[in-house]
Order: structure tokens, then C-alpha cells, then sequence
């Protein structure tokens, strides 16, 4: 579940998501549950609950078992479980901030696997607020670029708030960000337009990026996978940046 960042399209990444995808199908549940559970399960009248079905479904979680969320999260089954959003900061190697964004039905356990995965792994927590200057929440859309084009895209939803249409370093899809509030109306604008898209979300976007080595992505890499390999943690952003050339060059790991 990669936040925004370009290391989420990177051949390495991909490798890992689909190395996880039990895990993976999880956290989707887990996150239509807790829609469910705060909006009802009508779908047209829960945006919250539409995306988290679209992204699950765009991310191949069977139909039968987003039912039995939607069903279990609504308190239609009997059974009721309460999830609670936590965030976590931290320092990664070279200046490399992190935010760690947990869902999870016990906090105290959350914590400890967090701690346990920086300190494993060369990180380090850091007090509440040291870091997250260094990241805004935005809304964040994935187009696929199979199809249509930037001007595509940022035709339909330039008067829907968006501040700005970018494809992605590996080409193959744009990246529409918003403001928070203006997620919905730029994802209706692209619907409304017959523009599909893979995911629509408010993430913690860096302002402030650090450009690093081959070697510094690597360890930052590991983190992030012994981070994500938690139940507990939803999402992982992190505000490095890669040239053209390390990414090149981390490709070559594969």
C-alpha cells in the first residue's frame, strides 16, 4: 500500500506488491470495513465506501469478500470490530522522512511492530510533528495513460480544483493532485468525462524532497518493506527523490 512516491512505480516495488497480495487484499478489506461502518453500505451515498470498493476491485480483492466487508462493516453480520487511525514519524538514512499511517484495532500493538521495523532496519521514530512539515495532504488520482492523453486529462478536471496533471517517471500513467477537499469533484470530473482511473486518495504528498544514491534507496527500500509488512500499517510516504539514472540503476537489481 505505497503512498505517493515515485518509488512505487519502480520495477522493484511492483515486485514486492505482488509478492504480498494476501497481505495487500487485507488492508483493502480493512479500509472498506471502516467506510462502511462510518457512511452504511449504499454506495451511492458513501463516497468513502465507493473508492475503497473501486480501488479493491482495480486491485483484483474478489467480489464475495468485499460483500462481506461491506456486510461485517455495517454491523449487518453481528459482528463489530473498531479500527483506529494512527500516525507515526520517523528518520530514514541520509535526512529521508517518513510517515507511517497505521489502521488497526490495537494500538499498542501497532506501535510496537512500527518501532520494531525502524529500529531493525537503520530508522528512527521521531516526535510527533518533526517530520510531517515536510509533507501536505493532497488528494492524489491515478489515470492510466493506456488511452488518453495529459490534455485528457487535465481538460476534465482543470475546473474541478485540480492543481496539477504529471505522468508518472515510468510513463505509464498521470497523476492528478488536488486539495483534499477537491478530491471528489476532480474524481466525478473524470468519471463524467469517460476517464477511468486506478485510484483516487488523500495521501501525505512531500514539499520537501531529498535527492539520494542507489545505495540510500536501498536501505530506505528496506524500511518501507519491513514497515509494510505489518497488518497494522496502511501506508508508507516517504519524501525521497530519484534521478533518472539511480532509478536505471535500481532497476538493474532486479
Amino acid at each position: 500500500m505505497a503512498g505517493h512516491s515515485k518509488w512505487a512505480t519502480t520495477k522493484h516495488k511492483k515486485a514486492i506488491l505482488d509478492s504480498r497480495r494476501a497481505k495487500a487484499f487485507a488492508k483493502y478489506i480493512k479500509v472498506i470495513e471502516v467506510a462502511a461502518r462510518i457512511g452504511g453500505p449504499d454506495l451511492a451515498g458513501n463516497p468513502a465506501l465507493s473508492e475503497a470498493v473501486h480501488k479493491a476491485k482495480k486491485n483484483s480483492v474478489p467480489g464475495d469478500n468485499i460483500d462481506r466487508a461491506i456486510k461485517r462493516g455495517a454491523g449487518l453480520t453481528g459482528e463489530s470490530v473498531e479500527y483506529f487511525t494512527t500516525m507515526y514519524e520517523a528518520y530514514g538514512p541520509n535526512g529521508v522522512a517518513l510517515m507511517v499511517e497505521c489502521l488497526t484495532d490495537n494500538k499498542n500493538r501497532a506501535a510496537a511492530e512500527v518501532r520494531t521495523a525502524l529500529s531493525r532496519n537503520g530508522a528512527t521514530l521521531a516526535d510527533p510533528g518533526s517530520v510531517a512539515y515536510n509533507f501536505e495532504r493532497k488528494g492524489v488520482i491515478t489515470v492510466p495513460a493506456e488511452g488518453t492523453t495529459e490534455d485528457d486529462v487535465l481538460m476534465a478536471v482543470l475546473e474541478a480544483g485540480a492543481e496539477e496533471v504529471k505522468p508518472t517517471p515510468n510513463g505509464e500513467a498521470f497523476e492528478v493532485i488536488t486539495e483534499a477537499t477537491d478530491l471528489t469533484a476532480a474524481r466525478g470530473a473524470l468519471v463524467d468525462a469517460g476517464i477511468d482511473y486506478d485510484s483516487a486518495e488523500a495521501e501525505f504528498v512531500p514539499n520537501l524532497k531529498v535527492e539520494i544514491d542507489a545505495d540510500t534507496a536501498r536501505k530506505v527500500f528496506r524500511i518501507i518493506d519491513a514497515l509494510e509488512d505489518s497488518d497494522d500499517v496502511q501506508n508508507v510516504y516517504a519524501n525521497f527523490d530519484l534521478t533518472d539514472e539511480v532509478q536505471a540503476e535500481l532497476a538493474n537489481d532486479e
